[in-house]
């Protein structure tokens, strides 16, 4: 099929502009068999061909959507570190998709964006295959998208308009979730059964995001800790249904993390904390929402349960996902944050640093000393930094032993280059040290 797939592709993508919406349906379902089934560049590069410049924004709206699922699957790491055209071809490709006319396409170019920006090299990989006319535009979305997460996913009305009716409340009914066994009395009728389900799994899906996205933003209180109460259980009981509508489910979740009314807040993150058990590195692609709806606020709360249980879903997040995810946005709060708040995430730092240093020193070193450079600066504006406990320059003075302890005199080349207040705070905190 895979040499048939451009042609395939692009002539699936001319039906998914169609006002039917039984066409429409058949057409995603067809697609969504190519995700799971065909060979991921290919599909990439079919879906780049047949959808990317197209004037209907239903029809660029299908291919980012497809595209997201695609990039998804593969991951960041084995699409940016394998065939140099196709990177060459599809990051340019996405970001003008997330700055298309059509929001529901740019909602999906975005998720692909920030789903890439988990590659180590990412930054230098924009570097080396953007004009420098457009990096900064998509440096700029990006650090939004990390500092904001994906927000809402926009509703499609013309969808909308050809879905089934769903329930008011209440759980998913367990024949959606679950699907129905194929028959494999013969090839013929297991494609066809098989061909049958996918369409049944993406009305499936699409039920699902919005029933649960129904709860979790019902305007009665009670409502959205049923919904909370209701992921958990779907996380343990059908985690697939969660995973496959991650981005969506994770922008509703989030907003309950972020809401003024403790009790659902709390909730939240205590379940949070369950959820990220179940579902382990599966967050991945989640993790720059998730961090900021966690540490924003949570850390610095004034009512200890709040504070309590954002501590552990941090640590849970450190516990259950590759610290590689974390390190990033770990920095980046670290650094703009105050309060208890930086102090706990500078610490956090400090914990993986020592973990991530002896298999990716590289990374550590470009992500963590800029952080370090910037509080031994600014430190000085408030004294000698020293190990008090609970202080920022407390915190800082760990995070120098912590890299002190993996990097050794090495430490001090690497800040060679910076200012003469710098190295004045560094010496300081090094004489310290045993």
């Amino acid at each position: 099929m895979d040499q048939e797939l451009e042609a395939t592709v692009k002539a699936l993508l001319q039906k998914a502009g169609e006002s039917n919406a039984f066409i429409r349906q058949d057409v995603d379902a067809a697609l969504d068999c190519m995700v799971q089934h065909c060979t991921p560049t290919r599909g990439i590069s079919a879906l780049l061909t047949g959808g990317l410049g197209h004037l209907n924004p239903v029809v660029r709206k299908c291919t980012a959507q497809h595209l997201a699922d695609l990039v998804e699957k593969v991951g960041a790491a084995r699409l940016l570190s394998g065939s140099r055209d196709l990177t060459v071809r599809m990051l340019p490709a996405i970001a003008k998709l997330t700055q298309d006319s059509s929001q529901e396409a740019r909602y999906f170019g975005r998720r692909v964006l920030l789903s890439l920006s988990s590659h180590p090299d990412f930054d230098k990989i924009l570097e080396k295959h953007f004009p420098t006319k457009d990096l900064q535009t998509v440096r700029d979305t990006l650090s939004t998208l990390k500092t904001k997460g994906l927000g809402e996913m926009p509703q499609d009305t013309q969808l909308a308009r050809g879905r089934r009716s769903l329930p008011g409340s209440g759980t998913v009914r367990a024949s959606s979730l679950n699907g129905e066994p194929l028959n494999q009395n013969s090839k013929e009728s297991n494609s066809h059964h098989s061909c049958k389900h996918q369409s049944q799994s993406i009305a499936d899906k699409t039920e699902y995001i919005e029933q649960i996205s129904g709860l979790l933003g019902s305007k009665d209180f009670r409502e959205r800790i049923k919904g909370i109460d209701q992921l958990v259980a779907d996380c343990e009981h059908n985690p697939n249904m969660v995973i496959n509508s991650l981005f969506p489910v994770f922008d509703a979740l989030k907003s309950r993390l972020q809401e003024s009314n403790s009790k659902v807040n709390l909730h939240a993150l205590e379940a949070l904390q369950k959820i990220i058990s179940l579902l382990k590195d599966n967050l991945s692609h989640v993790v720059n929402i998730l961090v900021p709806a966690i540490v924003d606020n949570h850390l610095n709360s004034k009512n200890n349960a709040i504070y309590s249980a954002a501590t552990g879903a941090i640590d849970a997040l450190i516990s259950n996902l590759d610290n590689n995810l974390l390190l990033q946005p770990f920095c980046t709060k670290a650094q703009f944050l105050s309060g208890k708040a930086k102090v706990d995430l500078i610490e956090k730092v400090a914990v993986l640093a020592t973990e991530l240093y002896p298999r990716k020193p590289q990374m550590v070193e470009q992500k963590v000393l800029p952080l370090l450079w910037h509080l031994l600066g600014t430190s000085t504006h408030s004294g000698t930094v020293h190990s008090r406990a609970g202080s920022v320059r407390g915190a800082t003075a760990s995070l120098c032993q912590a890299l002190h302890a993996q990097m050794g005199p090495s430490l001090s080349e690497c800040a060679a280059s910076q200012s003469a207040s710098v190295l004045k705070s560094l010496n300081e905190v090094l004489r310290t040290i045993p």
